[in-house]
């Protein structure tokens, strides 16, 4: 089991930055991958980025260029580096540490509660 914990969220004018945290209850050095996701009123989830253990990152079309994932294994931390925003970046963003497979066996994965990230002028 693993708790994470979401913490950065706010509000924020347009153009500006915001760097949320997520801190994990225990190491995330084995976890398979870990990755933010975020949900705005009235739609479904979305991948925002996820980085791999072994530090690949992936990042959804819409924030290309303006995010940055990054992991600090000896803090059980990741970082979502958040800059350029824009309105429709508003959302509840959540962290999530998926423990992947092991011979053959998905062994699940945890969400965090979310924070709220509002961007509006």
């Amino acid at each position: 089991q693993v708790q994470l914990v979401e913490s950065g969220g706010g509000f924020v004018q347009p153009g500006g930055s915001l760097r949320l945290s997520c801190a994990a209850s225990r190491s995330i050095y084995s976890i398979n991958t870990m990755g933010w996701y975020r949900q705005a009123p009235g739609k479904q989830r979305r991948l925002v980025a996820f980085i791999t253990s072994g530090g690949t990152t992936s990042y959804g079309d819409s924030v290309k260029g303006r995010f940055t994932i990054s992991r600090d294994n000896a803090k059980n931390t990741i970082y979502l580096q958040m800059n350029s925003l824009k309105p429709e970046d508003t959302a509840v963003y959540y962290c999530n540490a998926d423990q992947g497979y092991y011979l053959g066996t998905y062994l699940g994965d945890y969400w965090g509660q979310g924070t709220q990230v509002t961007v509006s002028s």
